[in-house]
C-alpha cells in the first residue's frame, strides 16, 4: 500500500512511522509512505499556507490551492486512490474503518493534515473523499492524527505484525475489549496468574477470555454492548 501524507510538520509523522513495526513493514515492501510539505506546493516566496478567513472571526485558515498542487502532483495515475481529510469534524475512526481501508492493500490512501483554524472548505468539496476524526477532541494539527490512522491500518496488512492473526484477534475486532494478558512470573506481589491460563486447556481458556472481555468491555466500554456509558 502507498500513504502520501501531506502536512507542514512532516517530521510530526516521520518519527512514529520510522519505527518499529512500522519501519518494518517499509523494509519489506508492504508500505510505501511518502511525507510531503505542504509548503513545498506553495508559489510566494514566503511559502504561505494560510490567510485570514472570510466573513471575520479568529485565527486563520489554510488555502485551497497548497492542497490541490499537493494531490494533484503526488496522486498516482494508474492506481486507485483516495484522499482522506484528518479533521475534528470528519467521522469517528474506529477498527472497522481501518480494516476497510486496509482491505485495499493495492491502492493509495493521500492524507490531508489541517491546522490553525481548519482548512478552506474547497477542499473538501473538491479534493476529499472522506474526512476523518479520530476522537471528540482537537489537537494542534492533523498530522499527529495521519500517524494514528496509518499505523491502525497499516497493521492490518498481512506479512507486516509476525502472526497475522494478532491483528484480527485484538480489541475492537469483534466490537469487544480483550481479555487481561498475563506472563512469567506466575505470581508477583501476591497476584497470581489465573489458574485456567496454565491449564493448557485450550477450550477452557477460550472461554475464560471471551467472558474476561465482555466483562472488561462492560466496564470501561459499555457503548461497544449496547449500553448507556
Amino acid at each position: 500500500m502507498r500513504i502520501d501524507i501531506v502536512t507542514i510538520f512532516p517530521d510530526i509523522c516521520r518519527v512514529p512511522l520510522t519505527e518499529s513495526i512500522m519501519r518494518r513493514a517499509q523494509e519489506k515492501g508492504v508500505l510505501d509512505l511518502r511525507i510531503h510539505d505542504l509548503r513545498d506546493y506553495t508559489t510566494d516566496k514566503h511559502r504561505r499556507v494560510d490567510d485570514e478567513p472570510y466573513g471575520g472571526g479568529q485565527g486563520m485558515v489554510m488555502k485551497p490551492e497548497p492542497f490541490f498542487r499537493a494531490v494533484e502532483a503526488i496522486r498516482h495515475p494508474q492506481q486507485p486512490s483516495e484522499v482522506i481529510l484528518m479533521t475534528p469534524q470528519g467521522r469517528p475512526f474506529h477498527q472497522r474503518m481501518a480494516e476497510t481501508l486496509a482491505a485495499g492493500d493495492d491502492h493509495q490512501l493521500i492524507i490531508l493534515c489541517g491546522h490553525y483554524e481548519g482548512v478552506d472548505h474547497r477542499v473538501v468539496e473538491g479534493l476529499v473523499d472522506r474526512e476523518i476524526s479520530i476522537g471528540d477532541y482537537v489537537l494542534t494539527n492533523g498530522a499527529l492524527a495521519a500517524a494514528v490512522l496509518t499505523d491502525a491500518v497499516i497493521r492490518l496488512l498481512p506479512g507486516v505484525l509476525g502472526d497475522d492473526r494478532s491483528a484480527w484477534q485484538e480489541s475492537f475486532s469483534e466490537d469487544l475489549l480483550e481479555a487481561p494478558h498475563y506472563t512469567r512470573p506466575p505470581e508477583f506481589r501476591g497476584m497470581p496468574v489465573p489458574q485456567v491460563l496454565l491449564s493448557g486447556h485450550h477450550e477452557k481458556i477460550a472461554q475464560w477470555r471471551d467472558s474476561e472481555g465482555r466483562k472488561r468491555t462492560a466496564a470501561n466500554r459499555p457503548d461497544l454492548l449496547g449500553d448507556s456509558p
